[in-house]
């Protein structure tokens, strides 16, 4: 994980404290309030009691795309609701980063309009250039690493992963570990991605680490899309969605994905019992990390609603929800500093090597510039 900036003791002191009040050291009120809508932290509200008493009076937020079994979103939405009494909808749950960012412009205006979004990397860097999003510092903001935040506040990364290949013993003799062999026949109609890269960011990440893995690089992510062409004219690669239903059917029974779903959907399916024997490993010939960012809709219909939620995403609560199910924080290195974080999640996240790097804005857009002019026609051939 990057090394996050320390900050002073009293903002350290802030944080230990948030794990039993959430905002306790952001409660002082700035001399005139301003109204959610505006608001550029929850002082400018008045402090944190303020913005939670508005938030209260909306009732309600408005989510999109955000499944229950994702990076543990289920608790998150219960622990939230639980808390504050607000009720959370969720619209299109299995919806793509992409679906969001025509949801932020298909509703603006309007009550139905997403008051929030959960996105890739690229996606937030895409709503934020064309001035979807509000900037909004939560209180965590400043321990948040520079590298993984928008300078003006307009998204932040809160949660992320590594790129892995997940497996059906049950149905693959041998199990891949690294991205070569996947070329090999004996994985003939098996290999699947979670999305189609040009829409889903788990999707695009896939792509990324298979041109790392082919002698590709963050500037050139060409080798992963000639790659996935290449299994596709093998046959190995077949154009299904893969996810917890296609897997139990044995649809998908490879499927590249992140760390943090892979290794949930194999607890799922001990819990059910189902017939799957699911594993995951990290390819070490593509190692990809990321970071899934949180941002505010400019026009949110539930404003208050919308900035409390980032809040509690980035509270010691919120963020040892997200380890719970694998997903690495990206407040981890400050919680383990300041000693709220849950060390016994901690301890299950798989073991990687090495520090990760992570590619530039401009990196990424050309990147993803790259695949969605050459994706369809390529795995069309």
């Amino acid at each position: 994980m990057p090394a996050s900036r320390l900050r002073t003791v009293s903002v350290a002191a802030c944080l230990a404290l948030a794990a039993a009040l959430l905002g306790a050291c952001g409660d002082k009120p700035p001399a005139t309030p301003r109204a959610p809508a505006v608001a550029t932290s929850a002082a400018d509200t008045g402090g944190m009691a303020a913005l939670i008493a508005a938030a209260k009076k909306e009732g309600s937020l408005n989510t999109i795309a955000l499944p229950s079994d994702w990076a543990n979103y289920g608790a998150l939405i219960e622990g939230f609701e639980k808390k504050y009494g607000i009720k959370v909808a969720v619209e299109n749950p299995e919806g793509t980063s992409q679906d969001e960012i025509n949801a932020l412009k298909e509703h603006r205006g309007g009550g139905l309009a997403p008051d929030v979004i959960d996105v890739g990397g690229s996606f937030a860097q895409s709503a934020a250039r064309q001035g979807l999003l509000a900037p909004y510092e939560v209180a965590e903001y400043d321990e948040i690493p520079e590298e993984q935040k928008d300078p003006r506040a307009r998204w932040y990364n809160n949660y992320g992963g590594y790129v892995s290949i997940g497996c059906d013993a049950k149905r693959v003799k041998t199990c891949p570990s690294t991205f070569a062999d996947l070329r090999k026949p004996e994985y003939k109609g098996k290999v699947a991605l979670n999305g189609d890269p040009t829409k889903s960011g788990s999707a695009f990440a896939g792509v990324y680490a298979a041109a790392l893995a082919n002698g590709g690089s963050f500037d050139n992510i060409q080798p992963g899309i000639d790659f996935f062409a290449e299994l596709r004219r093998n046959g190995n690669f077949i154009p299904v969605e893969s996810s917890v239903a296609t897997i139990a059917k044995g649809q998908t029974p490879i499927s590249i994905d992140w760390d943090f779903l892979n290794l949930g959907y194999a607890d799922e399916f001990r819990r059910k019992g189902a017939d799957v024997d699911w594993r995951t490993a990290i390819p070490f010939d593509g190692s990809f990390a990321q970071y899934y960012a949180n941002g505010v809709n400019k026009d949110a219909p539930h404003p208050a609603a919308a900035r409390l939620w980032q809040e509690y995403l980035f509270s010691p609560e919120g963020q040892n929800l997200r380890l719970g199910a694998y997903a690495r924080p990206v407040l981890m290195d400050a919680m383990r500093k300041n000693g709220t974080l849950d060390k016994a999640a901690a301890e299950k996240l798989p073991t990687v090597e090495g520090t990760p790097t992570f590619p530039t804005e401009a990196q990424t857009e050309n990147a993803r510039r790259t695949v969605n002019r050459g994706w369809d026609k390529a795995l069309s051939g």
